[in-house]
């Protein structure tokens, strides 16, 4: 599928809405091609960025929303090739690929008929954070990227997804699987970049992967995939970080908290609305860095940036240009707003008990006077039954808990005997259970939250919402 513009004039998204497509939906409409898509009626963060892309959304599945379509890119998040608009579409004779397929062919160029430098960012966490730090990294200093970030607004970018006239593509490489039922190979497999970022490794996916080892794996098999002139960047921590590096045999560079690591960090310091760190590469001192997020993992993710940076030929004084002007993104420690008790409230996506812990700190250590209330809705029946344990210590830096029950994934069914409750009853001196959102809203306003506080939602699912209702 090579150089489509010629051929293919109109694409359909189904499932748009999905922080994995509406980046691609954007690409597709910004590179010329005639774009629509269609989801489910329900506000979601990526609205607003795909209705300023001037791109039509169909409410709801129907094989009629695709007359006159010659491509189809569907999703596992809605049945993938199962689902109605997807099957219709083959019957017709309409070539339908995967979320995971379009990637790699937006990535490599060949849709396009270019030849892209392909910057894929893969690991088990901050992988979103860490390809927003690198596009706007890129973008500052007149590299115009094209980029996929699965998320909605990025205050830096503007965007999730933008066609651009350089030659980097940045895009998240995701280790799920391409489609539960149909097609098991872990997406990242499917792309062909000359960089590859890792952020960590991490166990996660239980529904697909009965132990941390198939993970790291499937990340080293990715690795692999590089060419000869290709380069891993990853993180060197953790034992699977360096397992993973001593593992792969093609050029690499290490990053991370460890002085072991080709880039590491020095030192840390932030406040509620900056942070600052050191950095060292090989004992040499490359000076003081800055970005207006938080937390210690944020400043690992840019790490990654720097190294990158300095492969590409970026100055030290661009990189630390372009890093300063990156102010975080949608759903990641993003600032919502006030109580009417003047409490601040922030929404982050973290998920795994890992994120939840790094967040926590980074806000205590970022608000040490204050405190912190944290909302969690954990999300999968799976995720949260293997990593019960794990979920229940994550919340040490937090002085008060909410938990509101399970987010269930299209991918699964409820199981009426288990319940997020089990992650509150462990840590009841200063956990709470609420099932509904709702009702997590209506305690939230009874408690009357005051300036002394700051409040975090957090979670995969719908749990952002909160953040809306309790703001003035």
């Amino acid at each position: 599928m090579k150089n489509q513009k010629n051929r293919i004039k109109k694409i359909h998204f189904v499932g748009i809405k999905g922080v994995g497509m509406a980046p691609l939906a954007i690409i597709a409409k910004e590179a010329g091609f005639d774009v629509a898509g269609s989801d489910i009626e329900e506000a979601f963060i990526t609205d607003q960025e795909i209705n300023d892309a001037g791109i039509q959304i169909f409410s709801g599945f129907d094989s009629k929303n695709i007359e006159g379509v010659d491509l189809v890119i569907t999703t596992g998040a809605h049945g993938g090739f199962s689902n109605p608009e997807s099957k219709s579409a083959r019957e017709r004779g309409i070539t339908v690929i995967s979320q995971a397929e379009a990637l790699s062919k937006f990535m490599d160029g060949s849709f396009f008929g270019k030849d892209f430098f392909g910057i894929a960012v893969s690991g088990s966490h901050g992988k979103t954070t860490t390809a927003a730090i690198i596009s706007t990294v890129l973008k500052e200093n007149s590299l115009d990227p094209s980029y996929s970030i699965g998320t909605g607004n990025i205050p830096s970018l503007g965007k999730s997804g933008h066609f651009g006239r350089g030659k980097y593509f940045v895009g998240e490489a995701d280790e799920y699987v391409v489609d539960v039922d149909s097609d098991t190979r872990p997406k990242l497999l499917l792309l062909r970049p000359k960089v590859i970022i890792v952020t960590n490794v991490d166990y996660d996916h239980p529904d697909v992967y009965p132990s941390i080892s198939e993970l790291s794996a499937v990340f080293l098999e990715f690795a692999n995939k590089l060419g000869e002139d290709g380069l891993l960047i990853a993180c060197g921590d953790s034992i699977y970080d360096k397992k993973l590096l001593k593992d792969f045999g093609g050029r690499k560079i290490s990053f991370g908290m460890s002085r072991t690591n080709d880039f590491y960090i020095e030192k840390v310091s932030m406040n509620e609305d900056q942070m600052f760190f050191w950095v060292r590469s090989n004992e040499t001192l490359l000076g003081e860095f800055s970005m207006r997020v938080f937390g210690e993992h944020n400043a690992v993710n840019a790490l990654s940036a720097i190294a990158l940076g300095l492969e590409i030929g970026l100055s030290l004084d661009q990189i630390k240009k372009g890093l300063a002007v990156y102010k975080g993104s949608k759903r990641r420690s993003e600032y919502i707003g006030k109580t009417s008790g003047s409490a601040l409230v922030y929404d982050d996506y973290a998920h795994h008990p890992q994120e939840i812990k790094r967040t926590l700190e980074a806000f205590k250590t970022s608000f040490p006077k204050k405190k912190i209330v944290a909302i969690f809705q954990p999300h999968m029946y799976s995720r949260t039954k293997k990593l019960l344990e794990q979920f229940i210590s994550s919340f040490e830096s937090a002085d008060e808990v909410i938990i509101t029950e399970i987010f269930s994934s299209f991918r699964e069914k409820r199981d009426p005997k288990f319940s997020a409750k089990q992650i509150a009853e462990p840590i009841r001196n200063k956990a709470v259970f609420i099932s509904s959102l709702s009702d997590v809203i209506k305690y939230a306003d009874e408690k009357n939250y005051s300036s002394d506080t700051v409040i975090i939602t957090m979670g995969a699912g719908d749990v952002y919402k909160i953040g809306s209702e309790i703001t003035v």
